[in-house]
């Protein structure tokens, strides 16, 4: 029996068992070495006795031996299990995934070179993760590596023969596997994560909307959503939201309400382009006395990018200069007809410093919810989102969730990858600690290993061991995609590329230009290029340079920037890098949409059409034993050519369609018989000739299409 299983069943430390299992007088070199039943027996009992603690007790050397001295059988003495059951059995033992990837515990050290240990890695073998495998310095490592004239850093890749005889020279065997992204990590079966059955309607309930203030800046978000939550909370919270956690929970007429604070439509972009679409309902704030703006256009567009429901407030109508019917007016010509104007947007006209309008513009979002039916089933396990995250002195990682599915309770496993942990603490917005969370509630969550990007998915895993093998064959993955995996790419080759594999060819751009003429001006000559073949779709449009926000969409929406008369703002050079995003600069209107005509048309797979050349008929047959057959034919129309295409016409059907092997004039070989002139035609797999059979020589040409 094994040191770290004999500790695991009486529940002590390995790391101590071993010094105790050393003072008792067996030679034991690691946690991997085994011992006898006699000496497994003896540490079974002092543990029960001392009441879990397992106490060595040296033996008398005046008293007579109770039994054999223990025998330690070394771990490279025993018949070796199977790899994949290896993997599994000592994953936790020696707090690893069966991928190789160690794990910092408080009771393991790394194995030596001594007992024979297996060293397995898949991807990518780096010289500071093989060091620290081998318990060893990363400069012992590279010292070694030079003696073997290899120049390594401590960050570099290793290649795996001489990985190898480094880990051959301090006793080491070194397996490697190479690893792709379709393999699953071998786990036992208490460790794999089993999928929830599907939600049953009975199961469902209608859970409270997500909703994001949007617009342009200074007309009044950050006022209304305070005048919101102040007017809002329970009378013995009237101090207003004591936590930000970027999001919050107003109740009015017993109804909850999640209000997501987003800093802007660039963050909003951001994670939508991680895939996280976590609003519901999307409120774009227009000022009464400023009307429609540049900012105002582009929040809606980032909106209907990411095809959630609008709704519009219409707020500071309490100024004098307010004009609600010119703002009404304005909506109607972005396609947002207001309600009391025979549309189907819901308008609602609010002051952020009176308060007025604010009951109405909160039962309207009730309203909306109600019409989208928003569901949820709060009794599986928990699932959803990261708003934000950080790492705060005294509490470690802090990471605010939004619940999106399920319910979320202290002591649950959770995995973000590639970070994992239990469930430590829950907190609202209000700061008042929790237990649960259930559907579309934000919460602050103490408890995972790591800091995650906003906008990631989190869910909760039946296994909390489980949820680590995860994460640690996540991580891995990330290290080798890292090292060899290629930057996401949104040039126009691969754009191009993408839309291919579609049955539908949509081209998507984000216009931007010097002013707001030229916007219209362009946008229009776009959207009026006519093609039964192919769609432009302009997903926004707007005026000023070339912000990282315009690259942070084009990046999530596949789509490129077209310019005209604007240059680009300080660090959209990285940007572009970052996400390889095509940009076209132009000075000349007429220029740009001759290049966007060009971008269509490239889209479009060209034409393939048949140019028959000549026809030949066949006059007689004559069979060669080596070669097949060979058919006489005289040319009745064009010409015959050997590089083209052939085929074999009998009667109204084609028996045979292929390429020539051999074209002869009399007894020397021809590359053209023109018509007239006989030859003899030997055909590629067919030699079924009959007499008056009808050869026809055709090219395929490609043409490329038009719009």
């Amino acid at each position: 029996m094994r040191i770290y299983e004999l500790a695991k069943e009486i529940g002590v430390d390995s790391k101590e068992l071993l010094g105790q299992i050393q003072d008792f007088g067996v030679e034991a070199k690691s946690h991997m070495s085994s011992v006898d039943d006699v000496t497994a027996d003896h540490f079974r009992t002092s543990a029960a006795s001392a009441g879990g603690t397992a106490v060595a007790t040296a033996p008398d050397k005046e008293a007579p031996a109770m039994a054999p001295q223990a025998v330690v059988v070394e771990a490279k003495e025993e018949t070796p299990a199977p790899a994949s059951e290896q993997a599994a059995d000592t994953a936790l033992a020696e707090d690893k995934d069966p991928t190789g990837e160690t794990q910092k515990s408080g009771d393991e050290d790394a194995p030596t070179g001594d007992d024979g240990s297996t060293l397995r890695f898949q991807g990518p073998i780096v010289v500071k993760e093989l060091a620290a495998r081998m318990n060893f310095k990363p400069n012992r490592l590279i010292a070694d590596l030079m003696a073997m004239n290899v120049l390594a850093s401590i960050n570099e890749r290793l290649d795996v023969k001489v990985a190898q005889n480094i880990a051959r020279k301090h006793g080491f065997s070194l397996e490697y596997e190479k690893r792709s992204a379709t393999m699953k990590p071998i786990v036992r079966k208490s460790l794999v994560e089993s999928a929830e059955d599907d939600d049953q309607p009975e199961d469902l309930i209608h859970r409270p909307p997500i909703v994001t203030f949007l617009g342009h800046v200074d007309h009044g978000k950050t006022s209304l959503l305070d005048k919101i939550r102040n007017s809002s909370v329970a009378s013995g919270e009237s101090g207003g939201i004591t936590q930000h956690i970027g999001a919050s929970v107003v109740e009015t007429n017993g109804q909850q309400i999640t209000f997501l604070d987003t800093p802007g439509h660039e963050a909003f972009t951001a994670m939508r382009a991680r895939g996280a679409n976590l609003t519901d309902i999307a409120v774009i704030i227009i000022a009464a006395d400023d009307g429609v703006m540049a900012q105002t256009e582009e929040a809606i567009q980032h909106a209907h990018a990411a095809e959630v429901t609008i709704m519009i407030a219409i707020n500071k109508i309490d100024l004098p200069a307010a004009n609600i019917d010119r703002v009404k007016q304005q909506l109607q010509g972005l396609d947002l007809a207001p309600e009391d104007w025979g549309g189907s947007t819901i308008c609602a006209e609010v002051s952020a410093m009176t308060g007025d309008g604010v009951g109405h513009l909160l039962d309207m979002i009730l309203l909306q919810s109600e019409v989208m039916e928003l569901t949820a089933n709060p009794t599986r396990r928990a699932q959803g989102y990261v708003i934000e995250a950080e790492l705060q002195q005294g509490t470690g990682p802090t990471s605010s969730l939004l619940v999106t599915s399920g319910t979320l309770n202290v002591g649950d496993a959770v995995l973000c990858k590639p970070h994992w942990g239990r469930v430590r603490a829950l907190t609202n917005d209000k700061g008042v600690k929790l237990k649960s969370a259930g559907p579309s509630t934000p919460v602050v969550c103490i408890g995972l290993c790591g800091v995650p990007e906003a906008g990631s998915e989190f869910q909760v895993y039946q296994n909390e061991k489980a949820a680590r093998v995860e994460a640690d064959s996540h991580l891995a993955l990330l290290k080798q995609e890292k090292l060899a995996a290629p930057k996401r790419s949104t040039s126009i080759a691969d754009v191009f590329e993408s839309m291919k594999e579609d049955e539908k060819h949509v081209l998507k751009v984000i216009l931007k230009a010097d002013t707001q003429g030229s916007v219209e001006a362009i946008r229009e000559s776009l959207l009026n290029i006519e093609s039964d073949k192919i769609s432009l779709d302009v997903i926004l449009s707007g005026t000023g340079n070339i912000t990282k926000n315009d690259i942070n969409l084009a990046s999530a929406s596949a789509a490129i920037v077209v310019a005209f008369h604007v240059s680009q703002e300080n660090g959209v050079g990285k940007a572009v890098k970052a996400h390889d995003v095509e940009i076209f600069m132009h000075s000349i209107i007429y220029e740009l949409l001759d290049q966007v005509r060009d971008l269509m048309t490239g889209m479009l797979d060209p034409e393939l059409r048949e140019r028959v050349l000549g026809h030949a008929e066949v006059r007689q047959v004559f069979p060669i034993s080596k070669t097949g057959k060979i058919a006489g034919c005289f040319v009745t129309d064009g010409r015959i050519s050997s590089r083209m295409k052939i085929r074999v016409k009998r009667g109204d059907d084609v028996v045979y369609e292929g390429s020539m092997v051999q074209l002869k004039r009399f007894q020397n070989d021809a590359s053209e018989v023109r018509e007239g002139q006989e030859c003899g035609i030997r055909l590629d797999n067919f030699a079924n000739f009959d007499e008056g059979d009808i050869l026809e020589v055709y090219e395929v040409d490609k043409v490329a299409q038009t719009l």
